[in-house]
């Protein structure tokens, strides 16, 4: 069963949130769209980065929407519609963003927002040489071709980047991610 929905996510921990995945991708030299919404699914904040591609505006928003209104990863719609058949119908659901990377962000075992991330983004980046990762089996091979450590936990931090491996290792990857927010 999913989490319930808590208190909306503060103004001032989704600048947390975002300033830690703007460092990393500052530190990295490569450009980002940041977006945090509340648990109703209404931003809260976005940043996007100078010479980030216009597209990834919409589609950052899009997931972490997605996330939160849906209670899930944005990778859960994903999965239905690679599995063809039945499972199109949930391009027709509307505000399903079937894009791996949106994640409902808990606190307290209660959804208070949502964020969009991605493994895929980091791979497409080509900044994970020699890094640690983690994820969903579907994508290990992609993590591993690019140059990262596939590690089969739950979730960790390898330094700024915070990994969690599938759906059910929400609440680990949650942990990692508020304490990478509070280390600052």
């Amino acid at each position: 069963m999913p989490n319930p929905y808590g208190v909306p996510i503060s103004l001032e921990s989704a600048k947390k949130a975002a300033a830690a995945a703007v460092a990393e991708a500052r530190k990295n030299n490569w450009t980002m769209a940041v977006a945090i919404t509340d648990a109703a699914g209404d931003l809260v904040y976005f940043e996007k980065m100078d010479g980030t591609q216009t597209g990834s505006v919409n589609v950052a928003i899009g997931k972490a929407r997605s996330a939160a209104l849906f209670k899930r990863p944005s990778k859960v719609f994903q999965d239905v519609v690679a599995a063809g058949g039945g499972g199109l119908r949930i391009l027709g659901l509307e505000g399903a963003v079937p894009i791996d990377g949106g994640l409902p962000l808990v606190m307290d075992g209660k959804i208070v927002g949502s964020i969009c991330h991605a493994g895929l983004v980091l791979i497409s980046a080509g900044i994970l040489e020699g890094h640690k990762s983690t994820g969903s089996e579907g994508i290990k091979d992609d993590l591993i071709n690019a140059g990262a450590e596939w590690v089969d936990e739950p979730a960790f931090r390898d330094g700024n980047l915070v990994w969690g491996r599938v759906v059910e290792d929400i609440p680990d990857f949650c942990r990692e991610l508020v304490t990478a927010i509070e280390a600052g």
